[in-house]
């Protein structure tokens, strides 16, 4: 139970219909949940329309943002807490290797190729685009409203050492 405006209020089924005044009892695992997949889906369709998949763009732009060069093992132990399982990201730099994409240098640290550059520029381009339609009718301040209120959630379940509470999807 949810101890909310100085009562105690049950918590509801998910219900995608759910009016604005029935949202406090929802629960924040269904919405969280179903707002990460349906952005996901949509990122990764538009992604596939050119050819590329959103592990790709991760390699490329993780290839690119440190000051140095990194290497295979580098890549993957940063990329594969987000990635389907510890053997996606490896395939992804061979995908991205074969390509043409990515090239190693003599100590074998990966680096973007002329044509790797301009796949992350034109991806940079469509996640921007994403964005933008994702976000419409959001202010800046709502979303970083939002974000605070999960990074708050995630910190008093993480933060307790418990697990997480009654298992009933909060």
């Amino acid at each position: 139970m949810n101890l909310l405006n100085g009562g105690m209020t049950d918590q509801a089924p998910a219900d995608p219909a759910a009016t604005e005044d029935m949202l406090v009892n929802q629960p924040i695992g269904y919405w969280s949940g179903r707002a990460h997949e349906v952005v996901t889906r949509h990122l990764r369709d538009a992604m596939a329309r050119i050819d590329v998949t959103q592990p790709q763009y991760w390699v490329l732009n993780r290839v690119t943002s440190g000051p140095t060069a990194p290497s295979r093992d580098e890549v993957a132990a940063q990329l594969t807490p987000l990635a389907g399982g510890e053997c996606e990201i490896p395939r992804v730099v061979d995908q991205l290797l074969h390509r043409g994409w990515l090239r190693t240098d003599a100590e074998r640290n990966l680096h973007l190729t002329e044509a790797g550059e301009a796949a992350r520029a034109e991806l940079r381009g469509l996640v921007t685009e994403i964005r933008a339609e994702v976000h419409q009718g959001i202010s800046d301040e709502e979303y970083v409203a939002a974000l605070k209120v999960l990074r708050t959630m995630i910190a008093n379940v993480e933060g307790d050492g418990g697990d997480g509470g009654d298992g009933g999807g909060s």
